[in-house]
């Protein structure tokens, strides 16, 4: 039985993967941001070990978040599975001053990363359109650039493989991997979606559960257990660790490792 933190589970492809792993037998702790939707998600799952609340919005909230995980793990696994979309029509700065997919997408990923003590296997959620993202880090939170929400989800996805990678080269002995889950009809997904809740859990399942040699990797990028060349950028170490630079600034917390 594995211990197994999944973040944003309160819906969608994280409450399904949740489902499918308490199910199972593992230990699975739930994450929702705000009570009310923490309620719903021990309902939807209640075979759950429980929820820890947090905003990934704020980064005060995110602290305490990483706080409530140390004090329910030691976890072997954690789902790095929260994010929102970009379909917004104006940049939206949070109350860190941080753009919002930014920060929730990819600075919150990497303070919890930076917080909580490192578990055998980590998994970052991406979307296939991180082949489309651009590292502009020199202008990551949209302050030079016109505005375009799609843009600014497809750069945080593609941040979520770089830092994947980057802590598959830093920590060594953790599994570190990114998942494209596919396009699957959920609230972030909407109705127009080709793919359905399974498909975009079952990655994520392998991955925290089975000792096959192909799922026992580190630094790969997958899709239905495949693993696939994520872009090209993702793999320039350089970049990889001006994005660690850049959050440990935001953040004030380097990334141990």
């Amino acid at each position: 039985m594995a211990t197994i933190l999944i973040t944003g589970s309160s819906d969608g492809i994280g409450r399904h993967t949740a489902e499918i792993l308490a199910a199972a037998g593992h230990r699975v702790t739930l994450h929702a941001r705000n009570e009310r939707r923490a309620e719903d998600a021990q309902k939807a799952v209640p075979d759950a070990a429980g929820v820890l609340v947090g905003d990934l919005a704020s980064l005060a909230q995110t602290r305490e978040l990483a706080d409530r995980a140390v004090a329910a793990g030691p976890f072997d696994v954690v789902i790095h599975n929260a994010g929102i979309g970009g379909g917004q029509r104006a940049p939206e700065i949070t109350e860190d001053g941080l753009e919002r997919i930014f920060q929730v997408n990819t600075v919150a990923p990497y303070l919890l990363t930076a917080l909580m003590p490192v578990p055998a296997r980590l998994i970052y959620l991406t979307s296939g359109l991180e082949s489309a993202g651009r590292a502009r880090l020199d202008d990551a939170q949209w302050r030079a650039r016109p505005w375009d929400g799609m843009q600014a989800y497809s750069d945080s996805k593609l941040y979520d493989v770089m830092l994947a990678f980057a802590v598959a080269q830093r920590r060594p002995g953790t599994l570190s991997n990114a998942v494209d889950p596919g396009w699957i009809r959920t609230r972030l997904g909407g109705p127009q979606a080709t793919d359905d809740l399974p498909e975009g859990a079952e990655t994520q399942v392998w991955l925290a559960t089975s000792d096959e040699p192909a799922a026992t990797v580190t630094g790969h990028y997958f899709k239905r257990r495949t693993s696939l060349r994520a872009n090209p950028q993702a793999y320039d170490e350089g970049l990889r660790d001006r994005l660690l630079d850049l959050c440990a600034e935001l953040t004030g917390v380097a990334l141990p490792g």
